[in-house]
């Protein structure tokens, strides 16, 4: 982005002030893009796109008020043409083919990491930025590909997705947290495998591990499943 260019201006729209706090904090530390504001609920987010310009709404779905769906159509019907990344923990495709008539133009599931949020802003300051004629259909490919997120990347040789989930379900589901013989005995699986998939989300910033003292011998390590609001510190 040029000097001239003016920063892509974001409102988060995030009814839990916790999550809308690490939401701002991403989004200022993306080059290009600039939080003016979070709002807490639907008419808020009417009253601050009233008053000032905005490109991008970070919008939860989930809102006390107004589901974001619903605020979305409500805008497109008051004149505003502002692009939405939908935030929600939702998974119905119905509700996912629903937003992209009304301009939602990625989804990011919660819980999400800052580099999740970073891919899905860069691409979409890519896709805002194309200009001119496209010379042909590949062209007009391209420029629809930059919002399509990239495949998962590749995991660890001998880890694989459907376990993985199993052991973040494991992870998430204890608020005290849990060692490799716990998530074994959850999971199903040696304790030995558990390790190595709870170091794999301790790699990629989604868990945590302390040790647990009071034994005989080496600590055993407890792993934590690190929440959305405590990534990015």
């Amino acid at each position: 982005m040029s000097c001239a260019e003016q920063p892509i201006r974001v409102l988060v729209v995030e009814d839990d002030p916790v999550a809308a706090d690490a939401h701002v904090m991403y989004v200022g530390r993306v080059p290009g893009f600039t939080a003016v504001g979070k709002a807490h609920t639907g008419a808020e987010a009417r009253r601050t796109l009233d008053r000032a310009p905005v490109d991008l709404l970070l919008l939860d779905l989930h809102l006390p008020d107004v589901h974001g769906l619903q605020l979305a159509r409500s805008l497109r019907a008051a004149g505003h043409h502002t692009d939405v990344i939908a935030v929600t923990s939702a998974r119905d495709l119905t509700v996912v083919r629903e937003g992209v008539s009304l301009g939602v133009v990625q989804y990011v599931l919660k819980p999400f990491t800052f580099a999740t949020l970073r891919d899905r802003l860069v691409r979409y300051a890519e896709f805002r930025g194309a200009a001119g004629e496209a010379s042909g259909q590949d062209e007009v490919d391209r420029a629809l590909a930059t919002l399509r997120a990239p495949g998962p990347a590749a995991l660890p040789k001998g880890l694989s997705g459907p376990t993985l989930e199993r052991v973040t379900g494991a992870l998430r589901g204890s608020d005290e947290g849990l060692t490799a013989a716990g998530v074994a005995e959850t999971v199903g699986i040696s304790r030995i495998t558990a390790r190595r998939y709870l170091e794999h989300l301790v790699d990629a910033g989604r868990a945590g591990r302390r040790p647990l003292y009071g034994q005989v011998g080496r600590p055993e390590l407890v792993y934590r499943w690190v929440r959305e609001s405590e990534r990015g510190r």
